[in-house]
């Protein structure tokens, strides 16, 4: 009995035990970011998460900025905050990628407390297919304007007055996360948006600046509607894995995450077990949390192999069956031709055979390529 109390009390102690030095060593410390009264800019913020997130901050009485590329999408995206919530907003047109516009836009808008680093394009291609011009235009917005709203934003947000905790939020996605087929450029310039996040908050964090990243899946927004005409078809297949996501659900859990200093912001069920297989040396101001990742992250690493597994079998299956159609079609072709061969030999003089033999081979290379 008294053998059997030990073991318990053992088995009790490590957990605690851990818990009492991961609630002495997480950082950064835990903090709470005010809405309320304080002003919150969110770029891409005419359509999409970004309206859906100005509408909710505007709910919460924040004074809310949104900026976009288009004047006449940011009118609408005013009067629709205006009619849901009675409450004004301020609108500025700028294209993410001009650093000049941008700096010219944030110094209209003044301090800035809450940062919502939103904007996003996404063209899925398998990256042999995918012009370059795509790739540096998805790289230039999603990952060069981020920087360029950093830089433009930072001297006035580290002036704002009183100096309360404020946030910088960078919208990802979980193709930031795990490289997924037909995302190759799109991953890159989102995987990227962690690195800066992670170094970021070292920077910033004595101005009492806080910096969260936000993990959406695959989102309902008119921009997803263009992105899923031209996805490759195993794009949609592993992406179908984690769901889609209604907007105003993602803006809830991002701005939740904002107000609680989250820097890892997930936004459904398996959102949270790739952040917790990702967790890697990111910050992490939640102890508890913490005892989560050091706790499962053997179990989710098995978890992600299985995925994975999944995922590469699909992607086998997919071309074992490309590759039978093919042949299925090769012998179709073949077919027809030698019945076009006999057609044509019994129809011809004898000496013309030679000639009608060699254009029919050249007509199945040429259909073949």
């Amino acid at each position: 009995m008294a053998l059997a109390f030990l073991s318990l009390l053992l088995l009790l102690l490590f957990p605690l035990s851990l818990l009492l030095i991961l609630r002495l060593i997480v950082r950064p410390k835990p903090v709470k970011i005010p809405i309320k009264n304080r002003h919150v800019f969110i770029t891409g913020g005419s359509s999409g998460i970004g309206l859906a997130l100005a509408q909710r901050a505007a709910q919460e009485g924040a004074r809310v900025s949104i900026l976009a590329r288009s004047l006449q999408k940011l009118e609408e995206a005013k009067q629709s905050i205006h009619l849901a919530t009675g409450i004004e907003v301020a609108t500025y047109a700028a294209d993410v990628r001009d650093f000049e516009a941008v700096k010219k836009a944030v110094n209209e808008a003044g301090p800035i407390d809450v940062l919502v680093v939103n904007q996003g394009v996404f063209m899925p291609q398998e990256l042999e297919e995918e012009e370059l011009d795509e790739v540096r235009f998805m790289i230039d917005v999603n990952l060069m304007g981020s920087f360029n709203m950093i830089k433009a934003t930072l001297p006035l947000m580290k002036k704002r007055d009183g100096h309360g905790p404020a946030s910088i939020a960078f919208m990802s996605s979980q193709a930031g996360q795990v490289g997924i087929y037909g995302y190759t450029a799109y991953s890159a310039s989102k995987f990227g948006l962690r690195g800066l996040a992670e170094a970021l908050q070292q920077e910033v964090i004595a101005d009492n600046i806080h910096v969260s990243l936000i993990f959406p899946p695959d989102t309902e927004t008119p921009g997803l509607e263009e992105e899923t005409k031209r996805r490759p078809q195993l794009t949609s297949i592993i992406a179908a894995s984690s769901g889609t996501m209604k907007a105003d659900e993602v803006a809830k859990k991002a701005l939740h995450g904002i107000q609680s200093g989250s820097f890892i912001v997930p936004c459904n069920f398996e959102g949270l077990l790739l952040s917790i297989a990702t967790a890697g040396l990111s910050p992490q101001r939640s102890f508890l949390m913490a005892f989560v990742e050091v706790v499962a992250a053997g179990i989710i690493r098995f978890a992600g192999l299985c995925f994975q597994w999944n995922w590469y079998g699909s992607i086998e299956k997919w071309h074992a069956q490309k590759r039978s159609k093919y042949l299925g079609s090769s012998w179709c072709l073949i077919f027809r031709c030698m019945h076009m061969a006999f057609l044509l030999f019994r129809s011809c003089p004898n000496d013309c055979g030679p000639v009608v033999l060699h254009d029919i081979v050249s007509y199945m290379i040429t259909v073949q390529e």
